[in-house]
This record gives C-alpha cells, sequence and structure tokens, in this order.
C-alpha cells in the first residue's frame, strides 16, 4: 500500500451545532403551525370566532414577513452566537406571555413579535451554518437546518396538537417555551 491510499483525508461532515440549529427551528416551525390544530379551543377560551383566531397564523405570518429582514439588517453588526441567544429567550419568553394571555389582543401581540423573533433568529441561524459548514457540505447543512421545519409539521405540530386537546391550548405555548429556552 502506498502512504496516500492509507492516509486518506477524512470526508467533510455538517458540523454537529446544525443539528442544534435545526433543534431550534423544530420549536419555531412547531409554533408557527400549531396553532392550526387549537382554533376551536383558542376561540372558545377567548370569546372570538374561528375565523378571527385562525388571524393568529397570519398574525405569524406577518411577523416573519417584516422580522427576517428587518432582524437581519438590526443584528447586522452583532455577534452570530448572541443574536440567535438573544432571539431565542425572546421567542422563549413571547410563548409564555402567550401562555398567559388574558384576551385575543394579548395573544395576538404575542404571536407577532415571536414570529420577529423566528425570522431573526432563522436568518441568523442560515448565515451562521453557511459560515461554519465546510463548502463541501454546505447543501447538505443547510437541508438539514431546515429539516428542523419538516420534522415540525411532521411531528411537533400534531404533537402540539395532541398536548393543547389534552391540558388546554395554553399548554402547548408552555411546552414550546420550555423546550426552547
Amino acid at each position: 500500500m502506498t502512504q496516500s491510499a492509507t492516509s486518506a483525508a477524512p470526508r467533510p461532515r455538517v458540523p454537529g451545532q446544525v443539528y442544534l440549529l435545526a433543534a431550534v427551528i423544530f420549536c419555531l416551525g412547531t409554533s408557527e403551525f400549531m396553532i392550526a390544530g387549537l382554533l376551536e379551543p383558542i376561540s372558545a377560551d377567548l370569546g372570538v370566532s374561528i375565523p378571527e383566531a385562525g388571524l393568529l397564523i397570519t398574525g405569524f405570518a406577518v411577523g416573519m414577513i417584516v422580522g427576517a429582514p428587518a432582524m437581519a439588517l438590526l443584528t447586522l453588526r452583532l455577534p452570530r452566537r448572541a443574536t440567535m441567544i438573544i432571539t431565542v429567550v425572546a421567542f422563549s419568553a413571547l410563548h409564555i406571555l402567550g401562555a398567559l394571555a388574558p384576551n385575543y389582543p394579548i395573544l395576538m401581540l404575542s404571536r407577532v413579535l415571536s414570529a420577529v423573533a423566528c425570522g431573526g433568529f432563522w436568518a441568523v441561524a442560515a448565515v451562521h451554518t453557511s459560515a461554519i459548514a465546510p463548502a463541501a457540505v454546505q447543501g447538505r447543512a443547510l437541508a438539514s437546518l431546515v429539516g428542523g421545519l419538516t420534522v415540525a409539521n411532521l411531528v411537533g405540530v400534531p404533537m402540539g396538537t395532541w398536548i393543547g386537546t389534552q391540558f388546554g391550548w395554553r399548554s402547548t405555548f408552555w411546552a414550546v417555551a420550555l423546550v426552547t429556552g
């Protein structure tokens, strides 16, 4: 055997940090879509119509549309790690606010603001993933990050609906806050 055959360079791998970021994206994605399974209990508890409760989904979407680019610009000069920690802590705290919301406007506010934090995390996590992944695995690394959202839709959202129907819709907010924080 030649020296080059025995000392082949190791294949580049997706950094472990990316999987941690994907786990956070799982929590964010679960929150983003969990309202769909909780419309009836939210509607009944807060005294709003089901379509009005459904606007909580729209509020989150608007927060994401505004939040991702705005937070990307506002946090451009901040360290990526600090920005991700701040946005996750804010996201978790806003879910506590949602769990405690005494009325629909406060719940809507918590949804919009948590979406802004979510958008901020997404933007920075994608940049961070691209920066830390070796060039040969950047595509796989970004796919792994986005995979957190896919798993959220397959597992997190149904689990959130189950938790909400078993223990009340507010328990789903508490669960997201606890797992994310």
